[in-house]
């Protein structure tokens, strides 16, 4: 029976809404965060939304979360802007609306401009999928406050 559940109910413990993320995260989340010493954990709770035409977590919501759950993990670690260039997801159970999905990230090595990043995405202990990425990390240059590169000049 599929359950179609239209708000998520109060977060696990610890975990509070994120804020000012991009307009793409934001229309798929909500997305809760929790602290963490030894990399990042995030959540969202699956609404009808998330899921396929059987009433599963859809794979592309799954790949988006661990996307942005990986990329976090490389920001935090690095201080820079981590842009995805490589990733991989293995699909491992099934989740449904009214699950809660936590994932937890760290990263594994970096390098002044990658960052190597593994995790993985749980449903009450069950690993959902695991994901592995490759992120390049943008760093803000001195001349231009947003790490853009200046204009071209005509």
């Amino acid at each position: 029976m599929t359950r179609h559940v239209q708000e998520p109910p109060p977060p696990p413990e610890g975990f509070v809404l994120q804020t000012g993320r991009g307009a793409f995260t934001t229309h798929n989340g909500p997305y809760y965060a929790k602290p963490s010493d030894t990399g990042v954990v995030q959540a969202f709770y699956a609404l009808g939304r998330h899921c396929n035409g059987v009433g599963l977590i859809h794979g592309g919501m799954l790949s988006a979360f661990l996307d942005g759950l990986l990329a976090g993990a490389a920001g935090r670690e690095s201080g820079a802007t981590a842009v995805t260039v490589h990733l991989s997801i293995d699909f491992l159970d099934m989740g449904r609306a009214g699950d809660w999905v936590i994932g937890e990230a760290r990263v594994t090595r970096a390098t002044r401009d990658l960052a190597f990043v593994e995790g993985h995405a749980r449903v009450q202990g069950r690993d959902l999928a695991r994901a592995s990425g490759v992120f390049k990390l943008l760093r803000r240059r001195p001349d231009t406050p947003s790490g853009a590169p200046p204009p071209k000049e005509a």
